[in-house]
């Protein structure tokens, strides 16, 4: 905020006196004591303003993550990722980010895999650590199983601003123990800060779970194939439909998001080797069937047709009903439902394992020739394409609405300028720092 106003050119005095007033919003101090600190803030923005070279400057774009619909599950959301997939090039991987997966996979030397994945908080459930936590590991674990794996390791990060209490912590790491404990898989490692140390002031919270995998066989969204059908499993949400449910006043539907019956689905799979008769799995978080079908279509060259009644009696009933008193498109938000892409000779087997378990299943939909995704709703074809954002949940996201900018490609443009820039910018550090190698060989 500081750097902000001297940017602006903003009196040093006016600057410092603003700052203090903030700072006396959320601490508890003496104004002599917030004067101190701002001071300090003063001169630490003040030397680090002005900049030189490519390691201490910032590549810019001049597009705000919010315009711009990051994080958000939409189209914005999606193009930066595949700007990200362009930073990182191509690796030596099996799964990597450029096939839009769930989990990146490496092949070991005995021709088992290894997989790899991480998911951030739901940033509106900082004031509910536990739920947090809780649903963050339910997302990590989801990601490793769909690709097939069994699931080995749990991490964790969490952040905490300088006034958050202390206890934020161990709710958040019991909220991940809980699901750690129900599934059998360890939480192992972590890493625990303060967001921003001493200058950032406020109670927010933010983190990460990883998670860690093994598999023999995978089911990456790639091999989808034409004549595949596709199935899904009774979905209640997760972080999202938390959310949801406590921004708009409806708590009593987070407990319908509390249960591990994803996992138990999958292991079944898993378990009984039907894994290998699988061609491709992934959970509906993703900006919703909408955000997660297109990704689909896109990587694997195939077109994808839902049927919405099917689709929408395999939706808990409350976290439906929910949704539809509030105008929520159930298409486009995270709904934390298996979905499975298989033969058609298999549907049978895989729908009576999973049914075993007290889950509920059913055919879906199809996997055609072409591209793009589909919905038949009441005999009538729609198209089914991502929005910008996901479906808008709670009063604020329904304020900053769904609708594609005016100047979305020219953001577009900005956007992939800026990620371009970025990968020149590491190849000249890495070409000074091998120049010193060969200097020191020398």
């Amino acid at each position: 905020m500081q750097k902000e106003f001297l940017k602006k050119g903003e009196n040093e005095i006016d600057t410092k006196n603003k700052l203090v007033d903030r700072i006396l919003e959320i601490k508890t101090i003496s104004r002599v004591k917030a004067k101190q600190i701002a001071e300090a803030i003063l001169i630490e923005a003040k030397t680090t303003l002005n900049v030189e070279g490519d390691v201490l400057t910032s590549t810019l774009s001049g597009v705000c993550m919010g315009e711009f619909g990051v994080g958000s599950r939409g189209k914005g959301d999606f193009h930066v990722h595949e700007q990200i997939a362009e930073i990182i090039g191509k690796t030596n991987a099996v799964i990597d980010s450029s096939h839009l997966d769930d989990a990146g996979v490496m092949k070991l030397d005995d021709g088992k895999y290894i997989l790899m994945t991480v998911d951030g908080m739901h940033s509106r459930l900082s004031d509910f650590p536990f739920l947090a936590g809780f649903h963050d590991a339910r997302a990590a674990l989801r990601d490793i199983y769909v690709m097939g794996s069994h699931p080995i390791a749990l991490f964790s990060d969490i952040h905490v601003a300088d006034d958050g209490d202390v206890a934020k912590i161990f709710d958040h790491i019991a909220g991940i123990t809980a699901i750690s404990k129900l599934t059998g898989v360890p939480l192992i490692t972590g890493s625990t800060l303060r967001i921003g140390g001493d200058v950032v002031i406020g109670t927010r919270m933010s983190g990460c779970v990883g998670a860690l995998g093994v598999a023999a066989n995978l089911t990456p969204r790639k091999f989808a194939q034409e004549g595949d059908v596709i199935l899904m499993t009774e979905g209640s949400g997760g972080a999202t439909i938390s959310t949801t449910a406590l921004y708009n006043g409806m708590h009593e539907v987070v407990n319908e998001t509390l249960n591990v019956k994803f996992f138990d689905a999958c292991r079944s799979l898993i378990n009984s080797n039907l894994i290998s008769k699988i061609h491709a799995m992934t959970d509906i978080t993703n900006g919703g069937i909408r955000g997660d079908a297109s990704e689909i279509s896109k990587i694997a060259g195939v077109k994808l047709v839902f049927d919405d009644n099917k689709l929408r009696r395999l939706v808990n009933d409350r976290v439906l009903e929910m949704l539809e008193k509030l105008e929520i498109d159930y298409l486009g938000v995270s709904l934390d439902a298996l979905l499975i892409i298989a033969r058609p000779e298999y549907a049978n087997e895989i729908i009576e394992c999973i049914r075993k378990q007290d889950v509920e299943i059913d055919i879906v939909g199809r996997v055609e020739e072409g591209k793009g995704v589909e919905i038949i709703i009441n005999d009538d074809v729609h198209d089914l394409t991502p929005r910008f954002r996901e479906s808008a949940y709670t009063p604020i996201k329904k304020v900053i609405g769904e609708n594609t900018p005016e100047d979305f490609d020219y953001m577009k443009s900005q956007i992939n300028y800026a990620a371009k820039m970025s990968i020149e910018k590491r190849e000249r550090v890495i070409e000074q720092i091998r120049d010193k190698i060969s200097s020191y060989k020398n």
